[in-house]
């Protein structure tokens, strides 16, 4: 698990970099420091379920609201044939941009979700070593 955050740690510090050059970076340099974060407190030990859920039903309801929008993902699959969306990185269509958007929500909420999961089975441990404790 240390190896898995270390290295979504680096990966989200570096897409949060990549934001700099994009329309809005105020909503995806925060985005992304926020995955890095708790990756990052992940490789120290320390788990956060609750603010994981928090990141997890934000990024998911940023992503629906991304599918469904005029340009969104719904129509760059239907209206432009799911078209390259890594073919340039400047993206001058909106629909491009939407989708990468997306993905990128996509990226942080499985990440957040293997977090969440795997501190679960390690309060399900401590359970355990407790009750062994017990008897």
């Amino acid at each position: 698990m240390k190896i898995f955050n270390v290295v979504f740690c680096v990966l989200f510090v570096l897409f949060a970099a990549l934001q700099f050059n994009d329309p809005d970076p105020y909503i995806w340099v925060p985005i992304y420091l926020y995955g890095a974060i708790f990756c990052a407190l992940a490789v120290a030990g320390k788990y956060y379920k609750g603010w994981y859920l928090f990141g997890i039903l934000a990024a998911l309801t940023y992503a629906v609201y991304l599918f469904f929008a005029k340009d969104g993902v719904l129509s760059w699959m239907t209206e432009h044939q799911a078209e390259n969306i890594a073919g340039t990185m400047k993206a001058e269509k909106p629909w491009i941009e939407d989708t990468r958007e997306f993905f990128g929500l996509f990226i942080i909420v499985i990440v957040l979700l293997v977090n969440f999961v795997n501190t679960g089975q390690k309060s399900a441990k401590k359970m355990r070593k407790k009750m062994m404790k017990i008897r």
